[in-house]
């Protein structure tokens, strides 16, 4: 199937087309902030992270920020430091450019000057980005081109029953066009061991991730607490959800029934096609971080319960099986699965209705987080701040 997108330098394909002002750290996120609110085009990351961090959690915010660079619907970056963090704007920089050979600039506040004069040099940079940007054209790609991030947040039982199945549908419908399909949350999928490593294309990708569903749980007792104190959440809970295995149970179906390629650690690029897994937190937003980081050009987000979040980066699309939720929050969600379960339609019939509003989305119609711009990022850490 073609498609339309921006063709980027080092070959891959965008659906958006974004100057990315990217500060390295919590220091230099304010300024950031400022500079993208000057420049038509320009977004930004809150960073909240890149400074007194360990070895394992400096070189996995290294792994997002650069991922988040080298994403194909950025056109380019402005790297913005402080001058005394962790993720120091030189390394960042070297970082990205083992990973794309787009547009790259960058400024440390100190060395500039002060914030005013950072942001005056920042704009420059991205203020020429933006009207270089605006000269591309679309250009004629393939379907095959694309990553899609499915996730589940705020989940309920209607997300098992409705919401996840009809994703699993558009999932296997990227897949069987040649694309890709992330399914994330590691620890959303405890308890379904036995279902998906049969469904892992040989013993090497199962055993990775057997490893990762097992390395998830014991991380948490190494420091003395249990992941199921924290999901289900209370959320989960009031919606009827008892169990992280019945929550894994129902997340599981954004999968639908493609096979298992290869598992990805936490935010690494992913190079294969058809249906892969993430290693990221239950967390939404830092697993969207993560899949957003690995290439994820469009996520998909069924959320039971609600939720009003988005991506600077890319456009989050959010489904409901829950008639109630699609009522009251009309203004966040994009699309009502609820329809299954009243009997209306068949998951199959609303599988090829979602993804058609995805193409929408892919070829520039705006998801509805994205409209209200919201700019929701978070990451993983391994331990505390030092």
């Amino acid at each position: 199937m073609k498609i339309k997108g921006y063709r980027r330098p080092d070959g891959k394909l965008g659906i958006r087309n974004h100057v990315l002002i990217l500060p390295c750290s919590l220091c230099a996120s304010e300024t950031a902030r400022f500079a993208a609110s000057l420049v038509d085009g320009a977004i930004y990351i809150p960073n909240q992270g890149g400074c007194a961090v360990v070895k394992k959690d400096l070189e996995m915010t290294l792994e997002i920020l650069s991922g988040f660079a080298a994403n194909p619907n950025v056109y380019g970056t402005v790297v913005i430091g402080n001058s005394c963090e962790a993720v120091q704007a030189s390394v960042l920089v070297e970082k990205i450019k083992e990973k794309t050979n787009k547009p790259l600039e960058s400024v440390v506040i100190r060395e500039a000057g002060g914030t005013i004069k950072a942001v005056e040099q920042v704009c420059r940079y991205a203020q020429k980005m933006a009207a270089d940007a605006g000269m591309i054209e679309k250009t004629e790609g393939d379907f095959s081109e694309l990553i899609l991030g499915t996730e589940c947040g705020g989940s309920d039982p209607t997300s098992g029953l409705a919401a996840n199945p009809v994703v699993g549908e558009v999932s296997d419908k990227f897949v069987n066009l040649g694309a890709t399909s992330i399914l994330s949350e590691t620890s959303e999928l405890i308890g379904t061991e036995d279902i998906l490593a049969p469904r892992c294309v040989n013993d090497e990708v199962a055993q990775k991730l057997l490893k990762i569903i097992k390395d998830n749980e014991e991380h948490f007792e190494r420091a003395g607490e249990s992941l199921r104190f924290g999901n289900p959440t209370p959320g989960n809970k009031a919606g009827g959800l008892t169990t992280i295995e019945e929550k894994s149970l129902g997340c599981i179906h954004k999968a639908g029934e493609s096979p298992i390629n290869a598992v990805y650690g936490y935010g690494e690029m992913i190079d294969k096609k058809g249906l892969v897994v993430m290693d990221t937190p239950g967390q939404d937003l830092a697993s969207i971080a993560a899949m957003v980081a690995g290439g994820a050009q469009i996520v998909v987000f069924t959320t039971g319960r609600g939720t009003p979040t988005g991506n600077a980066i890319v456009p989050v699309v959010k489904v409901t099986g829950n008639s109630e939720t699609a009522e009251l929050m009309k203004d966040n969600i994009d699309f009502d699965a609820s329809r299954v379960i009243s009997g209306e339609k068949t998951i199959e019939e609303l599988g090829e209705e979602l993804f058609e509003e995805v193409k929408k989305v892919v070829y520039g119609k705006k998801s509805k987080a994205e409209a209200l711009g919201f700019n929701d990022i978070s990451m993983a850490r391994v331990c505390n701040f030092c």
